[in-house]
């Protein structure tokens, strides 16, 4: 029976010509030797099996080739010590002792030491001196995979080179060769898989090669890979897009558990629909189509799909499934979170809807001569808010109406008893209607209390401040208006009752409440009742009662011409001692002794 020989080790390079996706390395050590401008010690660092000491035995060879050794005694000027298991001080002094002699044959003595990390402190410590200074027949070439343990020390006294991953498409085309020479049939979305499982490092692609061939004999194809790997097929991303893009939730549920039926963690799904969105996002620009690591049939799957999903739903679609992948470990129940994810995906197309748009009415040429010659309306705007007549006085005056110029349409108000009618396409303009007869009784009085509680009946505080601050604003911009309805004098210890019994309506409400306690008003000409406060921010809070108020104590006090007038105190900051010289000066002013005492003592303030 033949020996069998891996493929990492049967197709190990022998030459520059044929190291894999390393050109930058190898180009800058062949032109360093053709010129003699190579260093004695040379670090090669980078991940595992990127070909560090393929590289470093090539460079060897090369050398002792240049000075025309013979291959018989090539072997005698190269020499590999492996650091992790000889990692000692001992090890290393051993190795000094060895680089003092001059080479038999030829110029150089080329020492590799592999995985140089693992050496200890000491042994560092020990080859310092020796690799700043080695003879002129010998040339360190240290290999690594964790640069960052090495000590500066050693780092300066090195040329360094850094390996880089290879690409998903050298190591294909790699494997595909690979597979040719051992006369196997490869589909080359099989290597696809394989290139991109290996993670840049072209030996473990060459040993999962090894196993498929073994498990498979001759013929490899793209399922045979997927399944021996245990990876999920693209089949499956691309059906849970399509299910996520025809918002069937059903389906992809149902497909979700077909997944979770062949032994995959959902993890595992979610992560790689995560990586197919990004897929599919890279796919929508030209220029970053180069980043799909696939094969040719698959790629052509992506661009099509991509051209199917907007931007944002792939953004939003990412951020959602990376939220998932964060809590899956926490959480108890992990099937559940996957679906509540899928949910939401689905949800997410289902908000991006256009909302449907209104059907307008056409008009009959009947109706179109109705409209003409029906007046136009002008632009005044009638707010109407109408007291029934007290029980006592069946015949009450009819109400005079207050006429208020409005530029912007605003929602009608109505009584609370009443039932708001339907919105119209067109706001009409509502009305106030102030009676100029005696207050209501206590029968048709409003429920204040109820409705600043947020109560399902009378008129909410929002839209009725908002009235306000809109009527306000056009009577103060466009012209004044005179309030018809009973001015009765009343006295101070009526109004303070007044204001006590409105606090009671407010008790529920803390912020206001505490707002209207600390800012007791003030009462001038009868009419106008004064508030200050401090900031914007207390203004916000006042206007969202400010109409109830208002109309609570015209109510009460039977005189509507009363009116709230704001104003603003501006309170003065302390200015805070910052310097020591500011700090000292407001400590004197407190204890006048420390002065006394920094004379005495002739101290500097500094």
């Amino acid at each position: 029976m033949e020996r069998y020989i891996v493929s990492a080790r049967k197709y190990r390079p022998q030459t520059f010509e044929s190291v894999v996706g390393q050109q930058h390395i190898t180009n800058t050590l062949e032109n360093a030797i053709k010129n003699n401008h190579l260093a004695q010690a040379l670090l090669f660092c980078g991940p595992r099996g990127v070909g560090k000491t393929t590289c470093a035995r090539i460079l060897a060879k090369k050398i002792n080739e240049a000075d025309n050794v013979d291959d018989r005694d090539f072997s005698l000027n190269i020499f590999e010590l492996d650091a992790a298991s000889n990692n000692s001080v001992d090890d290393i002094r051993n190795l000094i002792d060895q680089v003092r002699f001059a080479p038999q044959v030829g110029r150089f003595k080329v020492y590799i030491i592999d995985e140089v990390h693992m050496l200890s402190s000491q042994a560092f410590n020990a080859f310092l001196k020796t690799l700043e200074e080695p003879p002129a027949h010998a040339i360190f070439i240290l290999a690594t995979t964790e640069k960052h343990k090495i000590i500066p020390t050693i780092l300066s006294r090195c040329q360094i080179f850094d390996f880089k991953r290879i690409t998903v498409e050298d190591i294909a085309h790699h494997l595909a060769y690979v597979a040719k020479e051992e006369g196997v049939e490869a589909d080359p979305e099989g290597l696809h898989i394989i290139a991109q499982k290996a993670d840049g490092a072209l030996r473990d692609a060459l040993s999962i090669l090894d196993k498929l061939i073994s498990f498979n004999g001759k013929t490899l194809t793209y399922e045979s890979v997927i399944t021996n790997l245990d990876i999920l097929d693209y089949d499956y991303f691309f059906r849970a897009t399509q299910l996520i893009l025809q918002q069937d939730l059903s389906k992809l549920l149902l497909l979700f558990k077909e997944i979770l039926d062949k032994g995959f963690d959902g993890s595992h799904f979610a992560n790689g629909l995560a990586g197919h969105f990004r897929d599919l996002l890279v796919s929508q620009d030209p220029q970053t189509v180069q980043l799909l690591e696939v094969g040719p049939s698959v790629k052509e799957r992506y661009l099509k799909q991509a051209s199917e999903c907007s931007i944002s739903f792939l953004v939003f679609a990412m951020r959602i499934l990376n939220e998932c992948d964060i809590q899956y470990k926490t959480s108890s129940n992990q099937r559940f979170l996957v679906e509540v994810t899928l949910m939401q995906l689905v949800d997410l197309l289902e908000k991006k809807k256009p909302e449907p748009q209104p059907v307008l009415k056409k008009e009959t040429p009947r109706e179109k001569v109705a409209i003409a010659e029906e007046p136009k309306p002008t632009l005044e705007q009638k707010v109407t808010i109408a007291h029934p007549p007290p029980q006592k006085e069946p015949q009450v005056e009819a109400p005079k109406e207050i006429q208020v110029e409005e530029k912007r349409a605003e929602p009608e108000i109505k009584e609370p008893a009443v039932e708001p009618e339907p919105r119209a396409e067109t706001l009409k303009k509502p009305e106030v209607i102030l009676p100029t007869t005696t207050p209501p009784g206590p029968t048709s009085k409003m429920d204040w209390r109820s409705k600043l509680k947020g109560g399902s009946s009378g008129i909410s505080i929002n839209s009725s401040s908002s009235v306000t601050k809109e009527d306000e604003k056009n009577i103060e911009s466009d012209e004044e208006v005179e309030i018809t309805g009973p001015t009765e004098v009343f006295s101070e210890k009526a109004f303070s009752d007044a204001w006590k019994e409105f606090l009671e309506t407010v008790q529920q409400r803390k912020s206001i409440i505490g707002l209207l306690t600390a800012n007791k008003p003030i009462l001038k000409n009868l009419t106008e009742i004064h508030l200050e406060l401090e900031n914007k921010t207390q203004e916000s809070y006042l206007q969202s009662v400010q109409t109830d108020m208002l109309m609570f104590l015209r109510e009460k006090l039977n005189n509507y011409k009363l009116s709230i007038v704001v104003k603003f105190t501006e309170t003065e900051r302390e200015r805070k001692p910052y310097t020591a010289e500011e700090r000292y000066r407001a400590m004197v002013q407190a204890n006048p002794h420390l002065e006394t005492l920094r004379k005495a003592l002739d101290m500097q303030i500094e």
